[in-house]
């Protein structure tokens, strides 16, 4: 295993380039459970036939749990945007359009997403009264049994002369595909408040024919579930979302 070549860090994992091969290593003291999980729900979504990097192994390497994964050769989305932001709009297009065939697959072996939206909900550090109000929000939405990612946006979509492949599938479900496109939506206002999470949500309603306030209903379960990786710089921000929700 060589861990010379950093092509990713984050705060609770590295990712490395060794030839064909990435690692993805997690810090010490990682959930071994969430770890397995990660690879059980990309051996699923590579069974369905949906691109994603092959697994090649799940191991240990002084200590640190590793995922390792083929190499998949391209540029992210992410890069894409940056290298040409005129471009944006066709971006959010392609963006769109892959998202759409992944919501046509279904994943039965996969959590169902109203499951795990409820267990985060419960604890999220919420109010009684606010958590009443998720669940039964969450309670009165269809249920629906597409593969949605969970973190789906430009910096996890690779760009080839193949086509495309999705990356990183540890917060997979299958569930309700306007579920997923509020996960979408949140992610781009926490990352920047540009104007792309207003782009990107009104192309996606309207290339899926879904009612923008269908969407919407959805923010507020998809914050509360954001709460429980306590993360300090988002809770004020994250809070503001949940109250939008109708008493």
């Amino acid at each position: 295993m060589n861990l010379n070549n950093v092509i990713a860090a984050r705060s609770t994992k590295t990712i490395y380039r060794d030839g064909d091969l990435v690692i993805k290593l997690f810090n010490e003291g990682y959930s071994a459970a969430d770890v397995l999980n990660e690879a059980h729900n990309l051996v699923i979504v590579e069974e369905i036939g949906f691109r994603v990097p092959k697994l090649v192994n799940v191991e240990k390497y002084d200590g640190k749990w590793a995922i390792v994964t083929e190499f998949v050769e391209g540029k992210t989305l992410a890069q894409l945007i940056e290298e040409d932001e005129a471009r944006i709009d066709y971006y959010f297009d392609r963006m769109i359009d892959i998202q759409l065939e992944m919501h046509r697959y279904t994943a039965e072996k996969l959590r169902r997403h109203t499951d795990k939206m409820d267990a985060k909900i419960s604890v999220s550090g919420l109010d009684a009264t606010t958590r009443y109000e998720l669940h039964t929000r969450l309670a009165s939405l269809p249920k629906h049994l597409k593969l949605c990612h969970g973190d789906f946006g430009p910096d996890n979509i690779v760009i080839n002369d193949g086509g495309y492949c999705v990356l990183d599938w540890s917060h997979a479900t299958q569930g309700n595909a306007s579920a997923d496109a509020a996960r979408t939506f949140l992610l781009f206002r926490i990352a920047a408040d540009n104007g792309r999470a207003e782009k990107y949500l009104d192309a996606f309603c309207k290339k899926s024919d879904t009612a923008l306030q269908y969407v919407q209903k959805w923010i507020p379960i998809v914050a509360a579930s954001q709460l429980v990786k306590g993360r300090p710089e988002e809770r004020e921000f994250l809070l503001r979302w949940i109250n939008v929700v109708e008493y």
